[in-house]
This record gives C-alpha cells, sequence and structure tokens, in this order.
C-alpha cells in the first residue's frame, strides 16, 4: 500500500531511482551503457507514472472496528452498515472481537475480516490487551475505531504500545449515547468507564459524535474542545431496509384494518415502555388498537406484570429479538420510542426510510436533529404518557405523507455518511502527512 508516496517513492518501488540522481553524476562514456540503460528505463517509468493510479492507491485506507461481540446494539448495526459503505468506496476493513458472538455476527459482510480474539468472558475487555498489541503489531491499519464499552483506554493504549517504533494508526472515538448511560453502570464499572473515557477522548486524534447533543454533552463533561469533534449521523442502508421490509409476517395482527403500534428496542429503563404500555391504555379507550414491542431484555416480566394490571395484555405482543423488524415497520399504522435518552436513535430513520409515521420523547439526543424539531414528527416531554397518547392518537387521525418521510431518511443513507467520515479521514492523513507529501512533490 502507498501512503503518502510520491512519484519518486513509486519509482522506486518499482526497483528505480530519480533520473536526477544519475544525471548529475560524471559518467564515462565507454564504460556506462548499462546505467544509461538504467537511466532510460527510468524515465520511461516516470512517463509511464500515472498520477490518476497513484491518487487512488495512496488514498487506500486500512481501518479496524475493535468491539468486544457483535450484539444486537445500535452501535453494532452502525459498524455493519459502516463497513458495507467502506468496502464499495475500496477501504479495507477488520472487525476485531474479543469473543466472535452475538446476534449479528452472521450479518456481517463477506469482505470484512473478522478476527476473533477468542478471550473468555470473565474479564474480557482487560484480558484482550495483549492480543490486541499482537493484532496491531502485525497488521497494517491505518484507522482504529474503538467501541469497547467504555473501556476504549485498552484498545488506545495497545495500538499506542504496538506502534513504539513505527507510524501509529489514527485513532477515532465515536461517541454513540449522551454521558449518562456511564451513570447507569453497575458500580465496580462504573468509576473505571468514566476514567477510561475521560484519557481515551483526549488521547484520541478525533472525535465522531453522533449528533450535535452528544458533541455538547461530551464536550461539557469531559472538557474537550468542540472542534476535536465531528458531528456525522449515524447510517442507514436503504436497500436493505426496503427489500427486508416486503417480507411477509406471519401474525394475524398485520393482517387486518386495525392500527397496529409499534416500539423497538431492548426492554431495559432507558427505554422506558413502562410509559408506551400507559400511553397505549390510553390510545385504546378512543381507537381499537394493537401494540409490538420488538426487543428482548431485563425488563420482559416487569412489562408484562404492568400491561396485565392494566388489563391490555391481550393487546400486546413481545415477540423478543428478531433479525428482520423493518417487515414490522413498513406494516405498523405508527412508531414510538419512549427512551429516556439516547445518541442518536437509528430506529426513527428506519421508519422513516419504509414511511412509517414516527412519533417520540424529546429526549436527549439527537432526536429532534433527526425529525427537525417535529417537522417529520411528533416530539413529546419524557415519561409523559398522556402527551405520548395524544401525539399517537393524532398521527393515526393525521399521518403524514409516505413519500415525505421517506426523502427525509435519504439525507442518512451510507452512502453520504461514508463519504463524511471518508473526508475526515483523509483531511487527518493529510494533516498528518501533508509536509512529508510536500517534499515528496517538490523534489519531483
Amino acid at each position: 500500500m502507498l501512503l503518502g508516496k510520491g512519484p519518486i517513492e513509486y519509482t522506486e518501488q518499482l526497483g528505480y531511482y530519480p533520473v536526477a540522481m544519475f544525471e548529475g553524476s560524471k559518467m564515462k562514456s565507454d564504460n556506462n551503457s548499462h546505467m544509461r540503460a538504467l537511466i532510460e528505463e527510468a524515465r520511461r517509468k516516470i512517463q509511464e507514472f500515472s498520477y490518476e493510479k497513484y491518487q487512488k492507491d495512496a488514498n487506500k485506507v486500512n481501518l479496524v472496528f475493535v468491539l468486544p461481540a457483535l450484539r444486537a446494539g445500535g452501535v453494532e448495526k452502525v459498524v455493519l452498515a459502516l463497513s458495507h459503505g467502506f468496502l464499495d468506496s475500496g477501504v479495507g476493513v477488520d472487525v476485531v472481537l474479543a469473543c466472535a458472538e452475538g446476534e449479528f455476527i452472521d450479518n456481517v459482510p463477506s469482505r470484512v475480516n473478522i478476527i476473533n480474539l477468542n478471550i473468555p468472558h470473565r474479564f474480557r475487555l482487560v484480558r484482550s490487551f495483549v492480543p490486541l498489541i499482537k493484532y496491531f503489531r502485525n497488521r497494517k491499519v491505518d484507522v482504529v475505531f474503538p467501541l469497547f464499552d467504555g473501556f476504549e483506554l485498552i484498545v488506545i493504549f495497545a495500538v499506542f504500545v504496538a506502534s513504539i517504533g513505527k507510524e501509529r494508526p489514527l485513532v477515532i472515538y465515536s461517541c454513540h449515547s449522551i454521558t449518562k448511560y456511564l451513570d447507569s453502570l453497575p458500580r465496580y464499572k462504573r468509576f473505571f468507564a468514566k476514567l477510561f473515557t475521560y484519557f481515551s477522548l483526549h488521547l484520541a486524534d478525533k472525535i465522531i459524535a453522533v449528533s450535535n447533543g452528544v458533541a455538547r454533552d461530551f464536550s461539557k463533561r469531559f472538557h474537550i474542545s468542540l472542534e476535536k469533534i465531528k458531528v456525522i449521523y449515524n447510517p442507514v442502508i436503504l436497500e436493505e431496509i426496503i427489500r427486508k421490509s416486503s417480507e411477509e409476517v406471519d401474525h394475524p395482527w398485520f393482517n387486518s384494518n386495525i392500527p397496529v403500534i409499534l416500539g423497538v428496542g431492548r426492554l431495559n429503563k432507558q427505554k422506558d415502555f413502562p410509559t408506551l404500555l400507559k400511553a397505549f391504555a390510553r390510545v385504546r379507550k378512543e381507537i381499537d388498537s394493537r401494540l409490538v414491542i420488538l426487543g428482548e431484555g431485563e425488563e420482559r416480566k416487569k412489562l408484562e406484570k404492568i400491561a396485565k394490571e392494566l388489563g391490555i395484555e391481550n393487546n400486546v405482543w413481545l415477540p423478543g429479538f428478531v433479525d428482520n423488524p423493518y417487515k414490522f415497520m413498513s406494516r405498523a399504522s405508527v412508531l414510538v420510542l419512549s427512551s429516556e435518552y439516547e445518541g442518536f436513535a437509528l430506529v426513527l430513520v428506519e421508519a422513516l426510510a419504509l414511511g412509517c409515521p414516527v412519533v417520540s420523547t424529546n429526549c436527549p439526543s439527537g432526536l429532534s436533529e433527526i425529525l427537525e424539531n417535529g417537522k417529520y414528527g411528533k416530539l413529546v416531554p419524557i415519561g409523559d404518557a398522556k402527551a405520548l397518547a395524544l401525539a399517537i392518537l393524532d398521527t393515526l387521525k393525521n399521518p403524514l405523507p409516505k413519500e415525505f418521510l421517506q426523502k427525509k431518511a435519504k439525507a442518512f443513507s451510507v452512502e453520504n455518511i461514508t463519504k463524511e467520515y471518508l473526508n475526515l479521514i483523509m483531511g487527518l492523513k493529510g494533516a498528518r502527512n501533508g509536509s512529508k507529501q510536500k517534499s515528496y512533490f517538490s523534489s519531483f
């Protein structure tokens, strides 16, 4: 791979040297035929040199995502989408996993190199340190995206140690949620996660935030200049979403004229599905409807209990995790997000891509940015079941046009977002290697 190489270096890699090196020396006419042949061959190679090909080779990048596993989460979904985008742009992609497991493991593009560190569960993140050093030492990597559940510093330290004596890869830290998620971690993990996050942010070459709200939140809490943070929204693969949405749903609720309200997400405190259940109970008093919540999590029993107490258990379906949520979205009357906080709710963009109307809490952060302060879907206060019910009812009665919603989703296409990532990466590479490249070209 040619990284920051000028035409002279390109020629040297072919086994030839700059003509000026020889023309400046005195050569005897009787014994320099071999040297003249080399000079002529070097001239020919330089004349044949394709700057376009050189530029294409020089700009080629190999990057790596480092994760604990590929669970069914928003971060993992973004990694898969970006992998597709990078591969289609000629970028090499590695996905390094502490353990190759999780619901999304079979969804990795075939051209992605999966590196399984095969670390046992106990202290998995810490025990990944030495294997990561070995990986970075032996693998040519240009850009590293550490996504290590708050322990990104382990990955960054491994990069620094492995780079002793050679050029270090760029480290880009991704902020996918507001910092409130750190406070929800178990006590033993919380302290180290906050400490590690602080140092990771300051050691990273650049920080990507998935919304302006996330950028401001991290900047304020960890004393990071906003100039170091670049806001790039999360991508969706529109063609894949549309293709999968045509799959049949084997459930009678989706084959009737009764409206289906859809919730999607892990069954945990952050998603605040109890408020959605309470809002749905209010909606049913005015409109006969059904509620489906896709996802699995620790609050399943709690939600089932609430549904029973509200007398709506026969109109609520919790199918658990599903591989293809898009077939449900395309047939739902409205998608509702009741979260207490988000970084960037990818599910909203996915629903918009299918023309499904949406209602969301105006929680921090990113949701109001996606919906442009209510232009593409109603926003309600967090935890307000009454306001949520009214917004759902109004959306069921007066849904926004399908084409209007789908047009908005195109802004988040993987093609557009990948371009933003590549522009950022090439800018960082250029800033790092600019002076070297300038000297190469001036000498040529």
